[in-house]
């Protein structure tokens, strides 16, 4: 019972002075609020990343084309014509096949064409010729109409597949299925249109080179015999023509545990094939996926440790104004003595204080701290429509850092209830 009284006292002394409580909780509700925001914006971000990355596919390994640096001979002069060979072979395609009957997939992608047009509308050509089962490989839907099957394949048939981005550039008042749109001079028909594929701009879209949106897929037999190998390019003064027979394979691998090996392998083949590997590259969505992993893991302990200063001087602030109410209270606490209070009822009292302090502190910095990471992505949209702050809540965070708030006031307040149990009573009534 006499417990409950010290308590009483304590709580009754936090309302006497409730504009100093609120100051010295101040520190703690800032602190409990910065690391629950730092954290939640690290986790989004971090989410974000890795949900980019994996779009790729975790299993995949994706070898691609590379234009390799021009010579100073090809940049020199402005009549010249020659014609520049680089990138993926067949006969690299059919090695790949051949060694790797492991594999789950093996799927090539062709380049073709200069341009995409539709009437007056012109595009740099994004155009590839590929097979039915990029669609599973690459992690990619159709949103309405169907994708290429093996039938369009066999019958080399004139129909695309276009991304969302360049069905909303080349058809925004008219269905997309049905009508049709020219890759160079060669005109196709729309059969599906992909749903969108939230790489543009971010993690994913820098591995993969370009935004998917606003891709289009034909038949790889159909690109083969409409455009063959060569790509002419014509600028001012000058003309090329470039032969790259397979711009991108996408190579699926059984499972996670065989990428890094099959990729190791991919790595000398394509070595040996091309010495250096100046026109080729090869992407692995694991390795970067880990290493995402590993960066994110990094900046959330910098971030929390940032907040966690925010804490330790909240702390320090509790601390401060403790010891100020000690020399405040001297003659209450010397009456209290007299009266019968030991030195364990002293620092319960102050301990009592500094813990309601904490904790009232940490409860609203919580309330603050998931209040702002979730008005952090409507305050983006509002700021601009692409701008995008990605935040995610996690349950460790609040309770780390209400732990550690509470687990804050009560050490930075012991050293002030100890120096307040010591207090000599005789000294203690007679002070003013």
């Amino acid at each position: 019972m006499f417990f409950f009284e010290i308590i009483k006292l304590g709580l009754n002394n936090l309302r006497l002075h409730m504009l100093r409580s609120f100051l010295t909780a101040l520190g703690i509700i800032f602190g409990v609020t910065s690391v629950i925001v730092m954290v939640s914006i690290g986790e989004g971000s971090k989410l974000a990343a890795l949900e980019q990355i994996e779009r790729l596919g975790a299993r995949n390994i994706i070898i691609r084309s590379v234009k390799p640096a021009e010579s100073a001979d090809q940049q020199s002069g402005q009549q010249q014509s020659w014609q520049l060979s680089y990138g993926i072979k067949r006969t690299d395609l059919t090695a790949i096949t051949e060694l790797f009957q492991n594999a789950d997939q093996i799927v090539p992608v062709k380049s073709v064409g200069m341009q995409v047009v539709r009437g007056a509308k012109r595009k740099t050509s994004q155009a590839y010729g590929t097979t039915p089962e990029l669609r599973d490989v690459a992690n990619i839907t159709v949103k309405r109409g169907r994708y290429l099957t093996q039938d369009d394949l066999d019958s080399f048939a004139d129909v695309a597949v276009i991304g969302d981005t360049l069905a909303r550039t080349f058809f925004p008042f008219d269905d997309p299925l049905g009508n049709t749109v020219r890759i160079d001079s060669q005109v196709f028909t729309v059969i599906g249109i992909l749903n969108p594929v939230g790489l543009a701009g971010g993690a994913g879209a820098a591995l993969v080179g370009r935004d998917l949106n606003e891709d289009m897929h034909i038949p790889i037999t159909t690109a083969r015999s409409r455009f063959g190998d060569n790509v002419m390019r014509r600028t001012s003064g000058s003309f090329s023509a470039e032969k790259v027979e397979v711009e991108e394979i996408y190579y699926s691998a059984a499972s996670r545990e065989t990428v890094l090996t099959d990729a190791s392998r991919l790595r000398r083949l394509m070595e040996v094939k091309h010495p250096g590997l100046e026109d080729i590259s090869l992407i692995v969505p694991y390795e970067l996926l880990e290493n995402a992993k590993r960066v994110a893991l990094t900046w959330q302990i910098v971030l929390g440790s940032i907040a966690g200063i925010s804490l330790l001087v909240g702390g320090i602030g509790i601390m401060n104004i403790m010891l100020a109410s000690v020399t405040e209270r001297t003659r209450e606490i010397g009456i209290r003595r007299a009266l019968g209070a030991t030195r364990n009822h002293i620092i319960t009292q102050f301990i009592v204080e500094t813990g309601v302090l904490s904790a009232i502190g940490g409860l609203v910095g919580v309330g603050l701290g998931v209040g702002i990471s979730l008005l952090f992505g409507y305050a983006a949209n509002f700021v601009s429509e692409d701008a995008e702050l990605a935040t995610s809540i996690t349950s460790w965070s609040i309770f780390v850092s209400f732990g550690v708030a509470a687990a804050t006031g009560l050490v930075f307040g012991i050293y002030p209830a100890i120096v307040a149990s010591r207090q000599d009573p005789i000294v203690a009534l007679r002070h003013d």
